[in-house]
């Protein structure tokens, strides 16, 4: 690719193009870049190149004739079959990247001309430019920043400049979309974290999340390059995705863990029939006999056992955690469990109401078990699921639960295979007592 820019500020211009990446590129032999100074092409020894307008007005026009002595100049040399002349005026066309695009694919020569003080003389646009180009709805006062933007955006397309197509084809504006937010080290800084999903190390978690953030970039940022979008298979998927997760509340307020209430036991049997039902529709045959409900609720209140997170004083999640053995726990096959039966509290019947679902609550809500479990003295939390409720394994594992085995829990007509899962705690010196009947 060989560009040729003319102007009257060349040495700033060389200054900036080659350097970095088009630099090197020119080093390698991938790009020419050459600015030319129209004031070497006047037929006047005062090397003039304006002249006031016709008319009257303020400010003087450049004329057309070093404009074209300088443009022949330029076109003396071997000419390509794609060469694109193309004045930098605001009233052009807005440049995008779909232009660059264009350029970079369509030409092999472009000459961008720079005009300046109130543009150049109509005539030479008419018989010698191909077309104007515009940055956007702004004047500058000059077309040298124009026609850098438009040589840097045009030539990291060109085959060989980056290292590798994937460099531009993943960025903002390749398929109309903007570009995924990116972090470097600290993986901690003024408190701000990296997403988790960028450690994982898992590609296809990390590429969808990239996928799904430039759709809600694109769709924040700029509504009308969203509105222009025809989202399709895996896209369509993830925006749906996107607007359930926007219609789903906020935790806006303070989440509060405290002792549940007689009175909220209707509200915890509604978010047993919404987990219920999530687990129906995702195939996990767990809690389909009716159970848990109300009365099992109601049971766990009358032990002390259970608890409720409420945010804004509406119970948003529930669960049981017992100091009380399970039984079934002690035919764990395959595997052993780390701790002793004495040292633990178990989780049990823990579930999130349906529109606080993706806050983030259920992480809070191992969390708190986790801070009651040492309140209450004891040094492990336990707790088991249905072996294809992928949610919950995917929650535990977060949490740095570890899988100890296989238990089964009869539950009469259905699956009765669980996996258990393990947390071992540190305890913390000088830490306060956890109150769960005192909410700030």
């Amino acid at each position: 690719m060989r560009i040729d820019i003319l102007t009257l500020f060349p040495e700033h211009m060389d200054a900036m193009l080659h350097e970095s990446i088009l630099g090197r590129a020119v080093k390698k032999g991938i790009l020419s870049l050459n600015c030319v100074q129209i004031r070497d092409y006047t037929e006047n020894r005062q090397k003039q190149v304006d002249d006031y307008p016709y008319g009257g007005g303020w400010g003087c026009v450049m004329m057309a004739q070093p404009l074209k002595s300088c443009l022949e100049s330029v076109l003396e040399k071997p000419r390509s079959r794609r060469t694109r002349v193309l004045y930098m005026s605001p009233q052009g066309k807005t440049f995008d990247q779909a232009k660059a695009r264009e350029l970079a694919a369509e030409y092999d020569h472009l000459v961008l001309v720079c005009g300046h003080y109130e543009g150049v003389d109509e005539r030479f646009i008419e018989a010698c430019v191909d077309e104007e180009l515009s940055l956007g709805d702004f004047v500058l006062t000059g077309g040298e920043l124009a026609a850098m933007a438009v040589a840097d955006a045009v030539c990291r397309l060109v085959p060989g400049v980056l290292s590798d197509p994937a460099c531009y084809t993943g960025e903002s504006h390749w398929e109309g979309l903007l570009e995924y937010p990116q972090y470097t080290r600290p993986e901690v800084w003024e408190g701000r974290q990296v997403p988790p999903v960028l450690r994982s190390g898992n590609q296809a978690e990390i590429d969808r999340w990239r996928r799904k953030q430039m759709l809600a970039r694109t769709m924040d940022k700029r509504p009308e390059l969203f509105a222009a979008l025809t989202p399709v298979g895996k896209d369509a998927e993830l925006l749906a995705e996107l607007q359930k997760e926007r219609s789903r509340k906020k935790l806006t307020e303070p989440v509060c863990c405290r002792r549940a209430a007689a009175e909220e036991a209707e509200r915890i049997a509604l978010i047993f029939r919404q987990a219920r039902n999530y687990l129906k529709k995702h195939r996990v045959d767990q809690w389909q006999a009716g159970y848990p409900d109300a009365l099992a609720a109601l049971g766990d209140m009358e032990r002390g056992e259970g608890y409720v997170l409420t945010c804004g004083g509406e119970v948003c999640a529930y669960f049981c955690l017992s100091l009380q053995p399970e039984p079934a726990y002690r035919g764990l096959t395959d595997g052993k469990w780390r701790s002793c039966e004495d040292d633990a509290c178990v989780l049990h019947r823990s579930a999130v109401a349906a529109e606080y679902r993706g806050t983030g609550l259920s992480d809070r809500l191992l969390a708190e078990a986790e801070e009651l479990t040492r309140a209450l003295g004891r040094s492990a939390v336990r707790v088991d699921t249905h072996r294809h409720n992928e949610a919950m394994k995917k929650l535990l594992k977060r949490g740095g639960y570890r899988y100890c085995g296989n238990i089964l829990i009869e539950e009469e007509g259905h699956d009765p295979r669980r996996q258990a899962f393990e947390k071992l705690l540190k305890q913390e010196k000088g830490r306060l007592r956890f109150e769960p009947d005192r909410c700030p």
